[in-house]
């Protein structure tokens, strides 16, 4: 299948009749994907699938959930077309593919060759969880991928079948390899801890991490689940993933600016034996994801759009707006730009809500999984 860039779909339904349009924005409010509080989205992360092959259990149930049909999901031209407006009309800076799975997509290849042909200098990256991805790494580093984020919990065979509900570990291991081999780095890793799971095995993560000069970025669990049995009680905080790295490393601020990334980044060296001190040089950086406990919604950056072409201005929105319908029934490249606007403009301020705080009495859990948005 070739991949006919920028082609308008057929007409289906006057865009007026499509559900939940966002209110359109002040005429002088500035040009790109800014929101009323002044933060400006140039990281877009665009869900290719709904669908997993694991069933991780901070994120789905172990029956999985009902996937979109095919048809309801963003086919390779449209998703090239809403990429295209987003880089040259509102001022997308970097790219993040996502899920559910990437992989189970089999137009994956293709979907990056032509994403680099019309982009030659974005930076495209891609969050999977590698299974599978020993036997695809090559090509996509071949079609323009720049580097991979694999979610990677557990080292252990048995703590890594609980929490995924799959045999899958040595699969994800040579797929973390092979990404490597391949080029394409920093090779990243997530972990989400779990308590009496895998939260004491975190210090041998990150060891194991740096000797390979893996990036690990451990992420607090957030109320995403499809269970919705997420507590603030059960959650392993940022500063309790602190101090168990520090019994075996002692970390220091990462001296470079975090420029709106997630992750709060530490230079990372072994700790002495029987000292609070360092001992050598910096072996690495480890970064923490703190979305609860030490959030950083201010200085947010991304854009999101669903597997299904809907945007998210926020991961805990639970309002959406639909950009591939808009697409579908014929419109412009700049009527979907003035959509894509309209919607990041009403942007919540944190969580959702026009306030921070996911202690607050008003936090609502989305009706969406991690999975099911695209992280």
């Amino acid at each position: 299948m070739s991949v006919q860039l920028g082609m308008p779909q057929p007409r289906e339904e006057a865009a007026s009749a499509l559900p939940n349009v966002p209110t359109p924005r002040p005429a002088d409010a500035p040009a790109g994907l800014v929101d009323r509080y002044g933060r400006r989205a140039t990281d877009m992360r665009l869900s290719l699938t709904d669908k997993c092959n694991l069933r991780c259990t901070y994120c789905m149930p172990a029956e999985g959930l009902e996937w979109l049909a095919k048809q309801a999901v963003m086919s390779a031209a449209e998703i090239v077309r809403i990429v295209r407006v987003g880089v040259e009309q509102l001022g997308v800076r970097e790219l993040r593919l996502t899920g559910g799975e990437p992989l189970v997509r089999h137009d994956l290849v293709e979907i990056i060759a032509a994403l680099r042909t019309n982009h030659p200098d974005l930076p495209i990256s891609m969050t999977t969880n590698a299974v599978g991805l020993a036997k695809k790494a090559a090509a996509l580093k071949a079609a323009g991928l720049t580097r991979i984020n694999v979610s990677l919990d557990s080292l252990h065979e048995e703590t890594f079948a609980k929490l995924t509900r799959r045999p899958f570990l040595d699969q994800v291991l040579a797929g973390v390899d092979a990404a490597w081999a391949a080029g394409l780095g920093p090779v990243k890793l997530n972990a989400v801890l779990m308590r009496g799971i895998n939260d004491t095995e975190s210090p041998q993560l990150l060891a194991w991490a740096l000797e390979r000069g893996y990036e690990l970025r451990f992420i607090e669990q957030m109320p995403l689940d499809a269970d919705h049995g997420w507590t603030r009680r059960n959650m392993i905080t940022a500063a309790e993933i602190r101090g168990l790295l520090s019994r075996d490393f002692v970390l220091s601020p990462d001296s470079r600016a975090r420029d709106g990334a997630p992750a709060e980044r530490f230079d990372v060296r072994r700790r002495a034996a029987g000292s609070l001190d360092a001992d050598g040089p910096v072996l690495g950086t480890v970064g923490i994801i703190a979305s609860v406990t030490e959030p950083f919604c201010a200085d947010c950056r991304r854009t999101r759009i669903t597997a299904e072409g809907k945007i998210m201005s926020c991961l805990f929105s639970r309002e959406e707006f639909d950009l591939l319908g808009l697409l579908r029934s014929g419109a412009t490249d700049d009527e979907l730009a003035q959509r894509w606007q309209d919607a990041m403009w009403l942007k919540p301020k944190a969580h959702g809500m026009d306030h921070v705080g996911l202690d607050a009495p008003d936090f609502v859990q989305p009706d969406r999984s991690m999975s099911a948005i695209g992280g």
